[in-house]
């Protein structure tokens, strides 16, 4: 393992043997994933978490990226920006050796790509990395290595033109089906949150026509298992209010404009008020997002991705987080594309910390994790 320029300040991070790490997939590497990155390292933030933070990345694709953007000036800062680990293992000795010296902004495991990386363009023969981000961490997720993984954007298009697929052999479709196929899971819930509220969703994304027919009453349950599970396990919240949408305008107001929240939604939400949970029967979308309903909601669940994400984005587009619900670890996401057009352009050095979505998704993994072991 070895100490890498580029160099900055000393960090902050305290790293103990018993506590597992969080980790990044910087995914495509041609994006913005490595630049917000190393924007936050160099505004002293990745130091402000409680966890060690693993980064996967091309070291010379990272460190190229770096002088891009901030240029020969790193050779004058004063403690390491990064340093190269050669496995999550390795956390454990660092912990013993760094003891009154300089600690690096986070740990970078090298994920190599088969050729070199240009800021803004699409190299489809450097796909294999961005998989390999992936797979390296489920593993050390799933084996309980890493407390939480949080992902960077990638661009699907590209590993469906290099030929890469999901686990059962269908078109790779994003970061939720990957991870959910490989843990083996029959289904999980796309959840969006910000500081104004959480929003789950029970279909994703179809075409609009599709939504009714995928209104199912397992559909509906099993999400709504999830959600209450994952704000009990990984939010901390013992007895969480939900809210529900209903599918139709007014709530299918009585059965005069669908009968799909009579029929199916309303008999699924009275077996869990009946088991306890405080969760609302179908609510007319057009007034569930409103401050008199919301102030006191923990999560709301939409019942397609149209009818709950514009409302949400609306309140904080910029620091959403994409969460997976359902998954046996924690998985938080960027809410943003790749962004070819601003990777490598030192004007987005100019973006604040508080406001990316990064970082709100580094600080939403730490706080469920923190919950998990409290």
């Amino acid at each position: 393992m070895s100490t890498t320029y580029p160099l900055t300040k000393t960090s902050s991070i305290n790293i103990k043997p018993s506590t597992a790490s969080l980790v990044v997939t910087t995914g495509e590497p041609a994006g913005i994933g490595m630049d917000i990155l190393l924007q936050l390292a160099m505004q002293q933030k990745l130091g402000e978490l409680s966890y060690p933070l693993i980064v996967l990345a091309d070291e010379a694709a990272l460190q190229q990226r770096f002088e891009l953007i901030y240029g020969s000036g790193v050779s004058k800062l004063s403690g390491p920006l990064w340093q190269r680990i050669e496995s999550v293992n390795d956390l454990q000795q660092i912990s013993g050796q760094t003891k009154g010296n300089a600690l690096p902004q986070f740990y970078l495991l090298h994920v190599g790509c088969a050729e070199p990386v240009v800021a803004g363009q699409l190299n489809v023969n450097n796909a294999a990395m961005v998989v390999q981000q992936l797979q390296t961490a489920h593993q050390w997720a799933a084996s309980g290595a890493a407390s939480a993984i949080v992902t960077g954007p990638l661009q699907k298009s590209v590993l469906i033109d290099a030929g890469i697929t999901l686990e059962d052999g269908g078109m790779f479709t994003g970061h939720t089906e990957f991870f959910m196929q490989k843990s083996g899971c029959q289904k999980v819930v796309m959840m969006l949150a910000n500081s104004a509220m959480k929003v789950a969703l029970v279909t994703i994304h179809m075409p609009l026509r599709q939504v009714a027919d995928a209104i199912t009453a397992d559909n509906v349950r099993q999400t709504v298992r999830i959600v209450l599970n994952d704000l009990r396990q990984k939010f901390g919240l013992p007895n969480p209010k939900i809210l529900v949408c209903g599918l139709n305008p007014h709530a299918g107001e009585d059965g005069h404009l669908g009968t799909e929240e009579i029929d199916i939604i309303n008999p699924v939400l009275r077996e869990f008020q009946q088991q306890g949970a405080n969760i609302s029967l179908a609510m007319p979308a057009d007034t569930l997002f409103t401050t008199r309903h919301l102030q006191d909601c923990d999560a709301v669940i939409a019942m397609y991705h149209d009818q709950g994400l514009p409302v949400l984005k609306s309140h904080g587009f910029g620091d959403t987080v994409n969460l997976t619900l359902g998954l046996p670890y924690i998985r938080t996401s960027v809410d943003h594309g790749t962004a070819l057009d601003l990777a490598g352009n030192s004007a987005t050095s100019d973006v604040q910390p508080s406001s990316s979505s990064l970082w709100q998704a580094l600080i939403m993994a730490e706080a469920m994790v923190h919950s998990q072991q409290t």
